[in-house]
């Protein structure tokens, strides 16, 4: 199993989030994203930045390359998923 597919899980659990409101934060389908947990399919490349905005961590550690959660600029006090908009209200 792959790093980052164990801490993205981690992360979730730990944080108390159904695998289904990480799906529509990304805005897809929840048993999409449950076969990126797994390991099932490759997770696209640009889901990092969003699961790193959602978690408030760092590409390094949701990447398993630091055990620093927080990255430089990063605000401790913003609770988790706090932004309403998804991967799709992004591209606008």
């Amino acid at each position: 199993m792959l790093d980052y597919i164990a801490i993205m899980r981690g992360l979730r659990e730990d944080n108390d989030v159904k695998q289904r409101e990480v799906a529509d934060y990304l805005n897809i389908d929840q048993r999409v994203y449950s076969r990126y947990e797994r390991g099932q399919n490759a997770m696209p490349v640009r889901f990092i930045p969003l699961l790193c905005d959602y978690y408030n961590v760092s590409a390094d550690y949701l990447l398993g390359r630091t055990k620093e959660k927080d990255y430089p600029g990063a605000d401790k006090n913003r609770k988790l998923g706090s932004t309403k908009r998804t991967a799709n209200d992004r591209k606008k």
